[in-house]
C-alpha cells in the first residue's frame, strides 16, 4: 500500500504557512526596537467605532441560531437530550505529555536469573478453577443464585461443573498420561458491542429510541433510577474488565502449560499466536500476551494478525467470505425463537414495570433490553440498577433466550454453522500431521497456511483468538454431538435438562484445549477436547470410544475429521440462496444446509 507522504516544494507562500504554526516566542528588545511605528491615522480609524450593540446582538443571536440549525441537521435531537453520556478516555492532546522525560527503561535492572517454567497442570495435586467476576458489582439474590452465568454469551467465562458435559474428568492429565502439546483456542474479552448475533433488542437501540421522547418520560417505582439515567456505553470497545478477562487468562495458563515453552528453546524458535486485526480482537489478544509472557513480550513470541475483511479469506471469521451468513433468513434463524420464548417468560415482567414508564410504551423487545443493560453496564461500568428489575425466573428465561439465539444461529440448529467452523477444523489437521493444505476450498488462507512462517509445524503451543460464534461453528463442525443431544432446541418451555448452555459453551473469553497426550496404558498419542475446563465426550467422532476421560487416538480423529471435511460443500453452503421458513417448520441438529 503507497503511503502518502508530506514534500517541500521551496515555495514562499509554503514556508510562511509552516512558520505561523509554530509556537510564538517572547519578542527582544531588539524585535521591539524593529517594529513599525504606529501611524496616527491607523490610531484614528480604530478609535471610531464602526458596529452599534444593536449590530452585535443580531450577529451574535445569527450565528447561535446557525450553531442550532447545523448541529440539528447532524445528529438530530441526540445533541440536545441527556440519556446519552460519552467521555473520552485519555484527552488527544495533553499538554504535559513530555514522552523523553517518562522512559520505560532507565538501565540498571539489575539481575533477573531465570528459573524453571511452571507445569502446574501435571504437577498440582488440583486444578486451580475459575469461579466469577470478583471486580464485578452483581444484583443480590439468592446464595445459590449466581447472576453472572445467567447471561448466556455474554456472561464472563467460568470452569464449568465437573460434569458439566458428562463425563468425571477434569483438564489435568489422567493417571499415566502426559501432556505433550496443546492447541488453544479462545473468544475475546467482554466488549460493548451491537447486537449482531440476533437482531432482537439491542442496548443502542433501545436509548434511540428513548432519545427521540426525552421530553416527556417520566420513570417511578423500581424505574425511577431512569429519570437520571443516561447512556454510557461505546460500541466495539474491549472493557477494562474485557482486559482483565484476557491478562488473567494468559497468567493461567503460563502457570498451567509453561513447561511447552521449552520445546521452543530447545529448537530455537518463537510461538506463533493468531488473532484476528479488528480493534477489539487485536487488544484481547495483547491482553493475553502481556499475561502469558509478561512485558516486554515483544521478543518472546511473534503475534500474525489476520485480516478481518470482506474478501480476505480468514478462519478466525469465515462469515466474511460466506455470503449466506449475511442472508437473514439463513443467518438470523434464531430472532424468530428469541421473540416468541421472551413473549413467554416476560410477559409478567412487561405487566409490571410497564406502568412505571410514562411517556414511552414499553414492549417485550424493551424489556428484554433492559436484561441486556444489566450484563453491558455491569462489565463496562462495574455495576448496573437494571439488573434489580428481574427475578431468577426472569433471569433463567434470559440466559434460556440466549441459548436460543446461539443455537439456531451459529451452532447446531443453524444451517451454515458446520461450513464456517470447517476452515479452522482443516488448519488443526494440517497441525497435527503436519501436511499442508492441499486445497483451500473453504475459508482458509492460502497465503498464510501454505508459509511455514505464519502457519508453523511441530510446535508444542498453540494459540488462536476468534468470536464466540465462530467457537460455536468449530464446536459444530467437529461434531461433537452429545452437545446437541436435546435438540432441536424448543421455543415455548425451558427443558429439564440440556447439554447446549451458551454460558458454559461460549461466554466472553471462552477457551478451548485441544489437548495432546502420551500414555503408557493406552497405545499411540491421544488428544481431548476440554471446554471451559469441562472435558467433552468425542463419541460423535467415528472411530473414537467411550473413554472416562474423553480421550480419542489422534490417528483416529484425523480420519474422521478429514471425511467430515470431504462433505462440506463450501459454495452450495454459502453461495445457494435457500428457502427456509422461520420457526420449526424446518430443523436441523447437524449446523447442515438442507440438501
Amino acid at each position: 500500500m503507497d503511503v502518502a507522504r508530506g514534500f517541500n516544494d521551496g515555495r514562499d507562500g509554503d514556508d510562511a504557512e509552516r512558520q505561523s504554526l509554530l509556537p510564538m516566542h517572547a519578542k527582544t528588545e531588539d524585535d521591539l526596537d524593529r517594529s513599525p511605528p504606529i501611524s496616527t491615522s491607523s490610531r484614528t480609524l480604530c478609535s471610531q467605532p464602526h458596529f452599534t450593540m444593536l449590530h452585535l446582538a443580531i450577529a451574535f443571536l445569527a450565528g447561535t441560531i446557525g450553531c442550532f440549525v447545523a448541529q440539528y441537521a447532524i445528529c438530530g435531537t441526540t445533541c440536545f437530550s441527556d440519556t446519552a453520556s460519552v467521555a473520552a478516555m485519555a484527552p488527544p492532546y495533553p499538554t504535559n505529555a513530555f514522552p523523553s522525560l517518562f522512559p520505560t527503561n532507565v538501565g540498571y535492572g539489575g539481575e533477573t536469573p531465570t528459573g524453571a517454567e511452571p507445569a502446574l497442570i501435571a504437577t498440582a495435586p488440583s486444578y486451580p478453577m475459575h469461579t466469577g467476576a470478583a471486580v464485578l458489582v452483581g444484583s443480590e439474590k439468592s446464595k445459590t443464585f449466581d447472576l453472572f452465568k445467567k447471561w448466556g454469551n455474554l456472561s464472563p467465562w467460568y470452569s464449568v461443573d465437573r460434569k458439566a458435559f458428562g463425563l468425571d474428568s477434569g483438564p489435568e492429565p489422567p493417571e499415566t498420561c502426559r501432556i505433550t502439546g496443546l492447541h488453544f483456542s479462545t473468544d475475546m474479552g467482554r466488549v460493548i458491542r451491537l447486537p449482531g448475533v440476533s437482531s432482537y433488542g439491542g442496548p443502542a437501540n433501545f436509548s434511540s429510541r428513548l432519545n427521540a421522547v426525552a421530553g416527556d418520560l417520566t420513570a417511578s417505582g423500581d424505574l425511577e433510577f431512569l429519570n437520571e439515567w443516561t447512556y454510557k456505553l461505546g460500541e466495539e470497545v474491549l472493557t477494562p474488565f474485557g482486559r482483565q478477562q484476557l491478562y488473567d487468562l494468559g497468567i493461567s495458563m503460563r502457570l498451567k502449560y509453561g513447561f511447552l515453552l521449552k520445546n521452543f528453546t530447545e529448537a530455537s524458535r518463537l510461538p506463533v499466536f493468531r488473532t484476528e486485526s479488528q480493534d477489539r480482537m487485536l487488544n484481547s489478544a495483547m491482553n493475553f500476551a502481556i499475561g502469558f509472557f509478561g512485558y516486554p513480550f515483544q521478543d518472546q513470541y511473534q503475534q500474525s494478525i489476520t485480516i478481518e475483511e470482506s474478501g480476505y479469506n480468514n478462519t478466525l471469521a469465515p462469515y466474511k467470505t460466506c455470503p449466506n451468513a449475511h442472508n437473514a433468513p439463513v443467518s438470523d434463524r434464531g430472532k424468530w425463537y428469541v421473540e416468541h420464548w421472551a413473549a413467554i417468560y416476560l410477559k409478567d415482567a412487561l405487566a409490571r414495570l410497564k406502568p412505571q414508564l410514562r411517556g414511552y410504551d414499553l414492549t417485550i423487545e424493551d424489556i428484554y433490553v433492559l436484561q441486556q443493560m444489566c450484563a453491558y453496564e455491569t462489565v463496562a461500568l462495574g455495576y448496573s440498577k437494571f439488573c434489580k428489575l428481574f427475578t431468577e425466573e426472569e433471569w433463567d428465561g434470559f440466559d434460556y433466550a440466549l441459548d436460543l439465539s446461539f443455537w439456531y444461529n451459529s451452532a447446531f440448529g443453524s444451517p451454515v454453522a458446520r461450513v464456517q467452523g470447517v476452515g479452522y477444523v482443516q488448519e488443526l489437521i494440517a497441525r497435527l500431521t503436519q501436511e499442508r493444505i492441499k486445497e483451500h476450498r473453504f475459508s482458509t488462507n492460502a497465503t498464510l497456511d501454505d508459509d511455514p512462517t505464519t502457519f508453523p509445524f511441530g510446535d508444542s503451543l498453540y494459540v488462536d483468538a476468534t468470536h464466540e460464534v465462530v467457537v460455536l461453528n468449530i464446536i459444530t463442525a467437529l461434531n461433537l454431538t452429545t452437545l446437541a443431544s436435546a435438540g432441536p432446541l424448543p421455543y415455548d418451555h425451558i427443558p429439564a435438562s440440556r447439554p447446549f448452555k451458551v454460558s458454559e459453551l461460549a461466554p466472553f473469553a471462552t477457551n478451548i484445549q485441544f489437548q495432546l497426550l502420551e500414555c503408557t496404558s493406552t497405545p499411540g498419542p491421544q488428544i481431548r477436547i476440554i471446554i471451559n475446563d469441562g472435558v467433552v465426550p468425542l463419541t460423535g467422532i467415528k472411530g473414537c470410544p467411550e473413554q472416562k476421560d474423553g480421550m480419542c487416538p489422534v490417528e483416529k480423529f484425523v480420519a474422521a475429521q478429514k471425511e467430515l471435511i470431504e462433505d462440506v460443500d463450501w459454495e452450495y453452503d454459502c453461495h445457494t440462496q435457500f428457502d427456509i421458513p422461520p420457526g420449526p417448520a424446518w430443523e436441523t441438529v447437524t449446523g447442515d444446509t438442507p440438501k
